[in-house]
This record gives C-alpha cells, structure tokens and sequence, in this order.
C-alpha cells in the first residue's frame, strides 16, 4: 500500500485530537506535520498525554505555515475556525496540496447564505465552486477527485442520512419538516465557555441557538437536492450532559400510505453500498452509546397512524462520524483508499 503524507493544522481541539487517535493507527496516512500557534515546540504527547508511546506521539507541532506544511504532505485536515480556515485553504491550494476542511467555509454553495448565517463575507467565493460536499454516501465519486472537500458539520451528517432516502423516492413531504437534536457538549468545542463548565451542564438538559442554529442553511441545501425543491424546516438543538453523541428524531409528514417496512427497504436499498448506514429492525431505535467512537449511523422508525408522520431516529457520534472520522473517510477516497480503511473500530462500549 501507498503511503500519503498528511497534516493537521489546529491540532488542539477536540476534532484535531480525534484526528490524530485515528491517524496514529491508519495504515494509509502517515502524520507529517501538525500545527497550533498556541502550542508550537511540543510534542503531541505533551499537550495529549494519552499519546504517549503511540507511532505519532512524538511529532513535533509547527507553527501553521501553508507553503511549509503544502511542501512536507500530500494532503491537509483544516481543523480550524470558520472564517480563518477559508483563506489557508486557498493557500494551501495553491500549492497543489489537497485539502479536508472540517470548518463550515466551503459547505455553502451560495455566499450570500453564508454571510447572512455566519455573519461574516466569504473571501474565497472562487474556492467555493470547487468544494465538494463531503457525504461519502451521496458524494462518494465526486470526492474522490475533488482537491477541496468541505467536511459536513455534525447536527447535518445526522439528519441529511436520516431524510435524503425518503426525499429521493417521493414519499416525505418537504414541508412542515421538525428536527429535534440533542448533542454532547463536545459539539461546542474545546474553548472554556460558561455554558460548558461542568456545573452548568451536569444535571441539566437545555435548548440552544433555536430558529438561528448556523447548521440550518446547510441541513436545508442537501436534503432540498434530494427533494428537487426548496426546503424550509424546523430545527432544534440541545444539549446534553455526555461527552459525545448526536441523536436527531426527525418528525415528517408522508405524501402516501407505505408501510413502515417498506420504508426500511427502501433505506435498505439506498444504502446498500454504505458500510455505515445501519438500518434497525421493527421495535429497535437507535441509542448513542451503539455508535460511541464510530462511524456508523444508525436509523430507526416509528410511523404514528393519527398523524400521518413519520418518526425518523438517526444516532451518530459527533466527533467521529459527525466530523473527523468523516474526514478520514473522504481523505480515504481522495487518495485512492478504501473508503473504511483505518475506520472500522467497534463501538467503545459500556
């Protein structure tokens, strides 16, 4: 097998952190470089201890530098803010080096949408023609020749899963959607915020960012391709005092009568070619705990006869699959892996 050298630039958060625990053990990616301005001159086992003694434990951590990192790796995770991910993107492209943005500045196809949720202009409106849309399960061969793949937020990888099978085939409506989230305080990031102290969060369970949440536009664009039409819908997070996870419940209206195991066939049958997408049987919805530390997607549903809706249940983890593992995954498919190479752990269980 190839080996193919890659990068993390802003390796100090939790997506970089999850990053490297799955990079130390690919057998594909080698670490060449890894960047935090804050933490510059150490290890990687100094700032994460449980790297101690691991393959990448003891890389060195850089300064980011665009043309230096462009000229030791093939390839480059951007784990840094929205924002300032999209500028060392493009310079990073200029260097001819492929890159993996886990930030939000190139999901968006359409600037001024960008702009009106992120409150900021985007600099790089050229660079947005060529990001792809980093879903292996809908984008998989456009990904795998695209040189800048915007990785999917989390709240998104959960509920376009969860709708885009239903939408395709016809039988959910695109109106009246509600999605109803609840996240673990990962999702917020590694900053200390009151919000996310310990005592704010243990013993309690909270909505946030409701009508307003920056994942709404996103969320909207792809399920409405799936759709053929515009898609305004209802979206709700919350958090929730775990670490990680994401369990999204999905309320839609159906167009036509269908049985509820013909709807799981027809996920079935969608899917069938994604080695993560896990479809529960009659009687079973999904937890967060079965998908802990994966890259699986679990789905289940409930139909209510009074209403005519559909309940849709989609569990993922949120570091993983709602983020870096993603990235891995289409990291895989731009070097000509498989697309599970290197992300085939079992859930982390109790």
């Amino acid at each position: 097998m190839h080996k193919t050298n890659v990068a993390v630039v802003g390796v100090t958060g939790y997506t970089g952190m999850e990053l490297v625990r799955i990079l130390n053990s690919h057998p594909g990616f080698e670490l060449g470089a890894v960047t935090s301005r804050s933490e510059a001159g150490k290890a990687l086992h100094e700032i994460f201890p449980f790297m101690q003694g691991t393959r990448a434990g003891s890389v060195a951590i850089t300064v980011p530098d665009p043309e230096l990192v462009a000229g030791i790796c093939s390839l480059v995770f951007l784990a840094v803010p929205h924002g300032a991910a999209m500028d060392i993107a493009a310079a990073i492209l200029e260097q001819k080096t492929r890159v993996v943005d886990l930030s939000a500045d190139f999901r968006l196809r359409d600037p001024g949408v960008y702009s009106r949720w992120y409150g900021i202009e985007h600099r790089q409106q050229k660079r947005l023609q060529q990001a792809v849309y980093g879903l292996p399960e809908i984008y998989r061969e456009q990904i795998a020749g695209a040189s800048l793949v915007a990785n999917p937020g989390c709240y998104p990888s959960s509920v376009i899963l969860a709708l885009y099978p239903g939408l395709k085939q016809g039988f959910l409506k695109a109106q009246d959607i509600i999605v109803d989230s609840k996240s673990g305080t990962s999702g917020a990031g590694r900053v200390a915020k009151t919000g996310t102290l310990y005592c704010e969060v243990t013993d309690s369970f909270k909505a946030y960012s409701l009508g307003k949440h920056r994942h709404t536009p996103e969320i909207e664009q792809e399920v409405a391709l799936a759709a053929g039409t515009d898609i305004r819908l209802t979206f709700s997070p919350h958090l929730v005092p775990m670490n990680r996870g994401i369990l999204s419940t999905c309320y839609v209206n159906l167009r036509y009568s269908i049985k509820t195991e013909q709807i799981r066939d027809v996920y079935r049958d969608f899917y069938k070619d994604s080695p993560w997408v896990r479809i529960m049987p009659e009687g079973v919805l999904p937890e967060t705990r079965w998908v802990r530390g994966t890259m699986y997607c679990d789905l289940g549903f409930v139909q209510d006869p009074r209403t005519d809706r559909l309940m849709i249940v989609s569990c993922i983890d949120n570091l993983c699959r709602g983020a870096s593992g993603q990235a891995v995954a289409n990291a895989n498919l731009m070097a000509d892996y498989e697309l599970d190479l290197g992300l085939c752990t079992p859930p982390l269980m109790p």
